[in-house]
Parts: C-alpha cells; sequence; structure tokens
C-alpha cells in the first residue's frame, strides 16, 4: 500500500516517524524502557541524521545486542530503524508477524528471491524511509574490535536505490554484552556514545557499473569512514588497514573464538 502521508510543504518541518501511530509503538513501549534501565546514550552530532528522506544506515557492528542498541539510538533521533534480515526469520512465528509488520527487509542468501530485498529497498526508497545496513556483515574479527573489511550490500542498496549512505559509530555495547557473549551484563548501567557522520561521499561511484571492483572500492570508502568515528569515540586512530578475515584463515560469518 502507498504510503498517503503528505509530504511537507515549504518551511514546514518533516513530522517525526516516531509520532506517526504504527507497530513500533508496541516495539518501543517494550525495548526501550527496559534498555533505558541498562544503558545511557551519549550522542554526538545526532543532528547528522536526516530528519526524512530515504538513506541507509551504515552502523560498526561487534556485538549481538548491537541491532537493539542501534534501534532505540535511531528512535530516539526519530527514525523508526527497518533492517535487512535473514529471510528465514521471517517464518518464526510470532517474531515473523513484528517483522513484517515493521517492514523488515528480507534477505535470500541462495536462490531466486533475493529479488524480493530489491523489491523492499524500492517500496523504502518510496516512502523516504531508512534501512540499517552492517557493511561488515557480522561481527568484527578485529581482535580489537574495530570494523574490518565490509561487504558491498550497504553501498549495493545505496547506488541502486540513489540513495545516501549515512556512517554511525558506537562504542561501548561490549560492557552491556562482549562480542559472542551470551550474557548481558545490565549492571551498573551503561555509558554508549553514538556518533552520527556526515554522507558518505560515493559521487564517484554513481552512475558506474555495479561490478565488484567498483562496490568493493565504495565499500572501502564507507569502512574508512566509519571507522574514523569509532576512532574519535574511542580517542585512538584506526588500524591504516582494516582486519580481513580471509588473510587470517577465518570464516567471514557466523560465530569463532578469538
Amino acid at each position: 500500500m502507498p504510503d498517503k502521508t503528505p509530504a511537507p510543504g515549504p518551511g514546514v518541518k518533516p513530522r517525526s516517524e516516531t509520532r506517526r501511530p504504527s507497530i513500533f509503538w508496541i516495539m518501543a513501549g517494550i525495548v526501550i524502557p527496559l534498555m533505558s534501565l541498562m544503558m545511557r546514550l551519549r550522542f554526538h552530532h545526532p543532528e547528522k541524521l536526516p530528519k526524512s528522506g530515504a538513506f541507509v544506515l551504515a552502523p560498526n557492528h561487534y556485538s549481538e545486542i548491537d541491532p537493539l542498541v542501534v534501534g532505540v539510538a535511531s528512535w530516539r533521533l526519530g527514525r523508526a530503524p527497518r533492517y535487512l534480515a535473514k529471510a528465514s526469520l521471517f517464518d518464526v512465528p510470532v517474531v515473523g508477524w513484528f517483522l513484517r509488520k515493521s517492514g523488515q527487509i528480507p534477505v535470500e542468501r541462495h536462490g531466486k528471491q533475493g529479488s524480493r530485498s530489491v523489491r523492499a529497498a524500492e517500496e523504502l526508497v518510496r516512502k523516504g524511509r531508512m534501512v540499517v545496513v552492517y557493511p561488515e556483515g557480522s561481527l568484527t574479527r578485529d581482535p580489537d574490535l574495530w570494523p574490518m573489511r565490509g561487504k558491498t550490500g550497504a553501498v549495493r542498496v545505496a547506488l541502486e536505490q540513489g540513495i545516501p549512505v549515512i556512517p554511525m559509530a558506537h562504542w561501548g555495547t561490549q560492557a552491556l554484552m562482549p562480542r559472542y557473549g551470551k550474557k548481558i551484563h545490565p549492571f551498573p548501567r551503561k555509558i554508549i556514545d553514538i556518533a552520527i557522520g556526515d554522507p558518505v561521499d560515493l559521487d564517484a561511484f554513481r552512475g558506474r557499473p555495479l561490478d565488484r571492483e567498483n562496490l568493493e572500492a565504495a565499500t572501502d570508502v564507507v569502512m574508512a569512514d566509519i571507522a574514523r568515528l569509532v576512532g574519535g569515540l574511542r580517542g585512538e586512530t584506526p588500524p591504516a588497514e582494516r582486519w580481513d578475515p580471509r588473510a587470517h584463515d577465518q570464516k567471514e560469518t557466523g560465530r569463532f573464538e578469538g
């Protein structure tokens, strides 16, 4: 169904997504009070998150709880979070219903149904919505939790749909839930820093073939911006070369010890 929300006129501030009645109200009513007991978000340049329009939000990823933290942060900044999610999750009772109702995007790793995600991304653009895509694809393998080599999903969506990529960095979720940890450590309450960056400059890649070479080069630009944001939060300089699992005989998806 097309979005019938009228576009704001000249000089009129767009209405926050979080103020429109939706399934997100139920989800936010459950998740935000619980997360607020465990963490306090400290924002850096929150004004850089677009208040309206479609874009890809590209955060770093090093804890299983990251999506919840990013979702709460996005909601606090007035945007409803929508993610690329494994298609198999849509078949899980209750969970699948929430995913479908909240406009999450199913992603098939194999087979012909990958076009579903393309159609869903196109719908998000038509409705001016934000989609969260983790460029690393899984939790970073870097032993010091720096952003690792990225995958091309975020830039592919952005370049195909003609929308910007907004980099995001967070630091502190590892205290709430360590990488591959099985337990949340809610007390004492954690401070988690969130930094929003300027739109990634991908002009050099727009209009060029979306082949492997161009997509990987564009992804490297995105990862460099994310790494700089992480470095700012940590007060450190990011490594000159990002961790590449292939160079360390590591699988790029799934759990690993290290």
